[in-house]
């Protein structure tokens, strides 16, 4: 594995300066001196000055430059501004700015085996910039494969919602999947010199041949867990009344009198539709 070292380099602005005095006194030394070997040298300093011309390039903030040598890494130039390095160098380009990646929508079946349609976006940068260009071929091409395989990861892992008691979800804790994908996408990304600094869900649905069922499954849940509260609610109105009618012996009432009691408490608290009273009249006897 190649690691990140500093290039020795230098600033560009004295080359800038020293390469043209460099050019013109060689070309005036060429066509002034009078003795042949005085003038080949002039012409040589003159095409050295000229080659060294090469050297120059420019370092942008949030830029760096990988330094080779004949296929040899040298080291890498972060020192912003004009620089000049040696010409023979090859100096690629490498930004170090934060990207974004958005996968497309990707098909696949969470841990229950339903097919879902999820993305992600993920936060990215270059740390290391003797990884990213040594170690994988195209670091670009690298991060978007491996993400999108990382999200088919996570989303197999997971159920899309909390249908069986599990305690991660896909829809309900959007927090802690950020945080696996975010370290699964890392574990992937490291060896190619790229830090992770945030990945989130984008989109996240059931694929649409089960989207009615689920939507049937998801209102079916809604409405037991809504009837569980009133019932519980119910009960525990109806415990307080018979206690207070008990307390304050506003009746007496046996047993079959308040079973018949909290029945129609309970039948009037748990419905879904308003009491109707009823007025029970005696009709005479002859």
């Amino acid at each position: 594995m190649q690691d990140e070292t500093l290039a020795r380099t230098t600033s560009g602005y004295p080359m800038l300066v020293v390469l043209p005095i460099t050019i013109l006194t060689g070309v005036a030394g060429a066509a002034l001196l009078g003795a042949i070997a005085a003038k080949i040298f002039a012409v040589i300093v003159a095409v050295l000055a000229c080659v060294c011309l090469a050297g120059f390039y420019m370092v942008a903030p949030n830029e760096g430059r990988v330094l080779q040598l004949f296929g040899q890494y040298v080291g890498t130039d972060r020192a912003l501004g004009l620089r000049w390095a040696n010409p023979f160098y090859t100096k690629q380009r490498v930004s170090l700015r934060i990207r974004n990646f958005e996968s497309g929508q990707l098909k696949v079946n969470d841990s229950a085996g339903n097919p879902i349609e999820i993305a992600a976006v993920v936060v990215w940068r270059v740390v290391d910039t003797a990884e990213a260009v040594f170690e994988v071929d195209d670091y670009e091409d690298y991060v978007a494969i491996q993400s999108e395989a990382a999200i088919r990861n996570m989303a197999t892992s997971y159920p899309y919602d909390d249908h069986e008691g599990e305690s991660i979800t896909l829809r309900g804790s959007a927090n802690e999947i950020g945080d696996i994908l975010k370290g699964e996408v890392q574990e992937r990304l490291g060896k190619a010199g790229v830090e992770v600094l945030e990945a989130r869900i984008s989109h996240l649905a059931y694929a649409p041949e089960i989207a009615s069922a689920m939507l049937q499954r998801q209102q079916a849940s809604a409405i037991v867990a809504a009837r569980s509260k009133i019932v519980e609610g119910a009960v525990s109105m109806v415990e307080a009344a018979l206690d207070q009618l008990t307390q304050r012996q506003i009746i007496e009432l046996d047993a079959q009198s308040k079973a018949s009691m909290v029945s129609n408490l309970l039948v009037i608290l748990c419905s879904d539709r308003a009491a109707q009273p009823v007025v029970n009249s005696s009709t005479p006897t002859t």
